[in-house]
């Protein structure tokens, strides 16, 4: 009677295992939720190394900011994509051998849709690997092509882009942009740079004196010029002043002394010329 009735022991089998199918399920995705999820910070980026599906692909585009699901089998290396600033102190040679000393700063940042190029091709290692080697090649490259005295005083900012347009040529080939490039000091042997210096000094104390003789130069010509100038105008009013107009004007100025209200005496014809005398009294 009793042989199909259900077992109490096969009833709690069958509640068992849907229980321990969830649990199981719970922890695998404990284990493997750090290998599935990943956040990328403020100023980076992914880059996925697809293990079943031949590593890097270059065409796919890096995970920006935020959070992210990954299959728990790939691996995301994460790059800084924010400006670094590398610093390089250098001694090299100027075009006539003597050795100079300059410190040199490059600010750079990779380029970010081009990581996977960059972590395929270079790595993580990039700024040592390319960045310093790029700048210390171009430094030498352009403090060659000059003598101490122009890199210290007159070709310092042609020097300066020269390194900058060299360096950039080189990293652009190698996914990294070049934002600029400054040289912060430039040291020469005290001999050295005291004779610059001195010399220098000589050529600002001679430009200084052109500039004087030149202003002097100008000074005497804007005289000269002034001179005959009122030479000329008092030649043609020399010229016009007639007898007959004195006279004319020497009339007009009496009659006009005559009308007014002062008390004077006016002589008509005994002033010089025929002109009249006129007396106060």
């Amino acid at each position: 009677m009793n042989q199909n009735k259900p077992v109490q022991g096969d009833i709690n089998m069958k509640k068992v295992l849907p229980i321990a199918l969830i649990v199981g399920l719970l922890l695998l995705l404990i284990i493997f939720w750090s290998k599935m999820t990943i956040t990328i910070g403020a100023g980076e980026a992914g880059v996925i190394f697809n293990t079943f599906e031949g590593g890097i692909n270059v065409e796919e585009a890096p995970l920006g900011e935020g959070f992210h699901f990954i299959a728990p089998w790939n691996k995301v290396y994460i790059y800084s994509v924010r400006q670094k600033e590398n610093s390089e102190d250098m001694k090299m040679l100027s075009s006539n051998g003597l050795e100079i000393t300059i410190d040199v700063s490059a600010w750079f940042r990779p380029v970010e849709s081009k990581l996977p190029y960059l972590h395929k091709i270079i790595g993580k290692s990039y700024e040592t690997q390319i960045v310093v080697p790029a700048i210390r090649a171009a430094a030498r490259s352009v403090i060659g092509r000059y003598t101490p005295e122009e890199i210290y005083s007159t070709k310092r900012d042609a020097i300066q882009e020269e390194m900058y347009t060299e360096t950039k040529k080189i990293l652009d080939q190698k996914y990294i942009f070049l934002d600029r490039m400054l040289i912060r000091s430039i040291v020469l042997p005290e001999k050295l740079k005291a004779a610059i210096e001195s010399k220098l000094k000589q050529e600002q104390l001679s430009l200084e004196y052109e500039f004087k003789l030149t202003r002097a130069k100008k000074e005497a010509e804007r005289q000269r010029i002034a001179a005959e100038g009122e030479a000329a105008a008092n030649k043609i009013i020399n010229s016009s002043l007639t007898d007959g107009l004195l006279k004319m004007r020497g009339i007009e100025a009496t009659i006009k002394l005559a009308e007014s209200k002062n008390a004077k005496t006016v002589i008509i014809g005994s002033g010089k010329g025929g002109l009249p005398l006129i007396l106060n009294n």
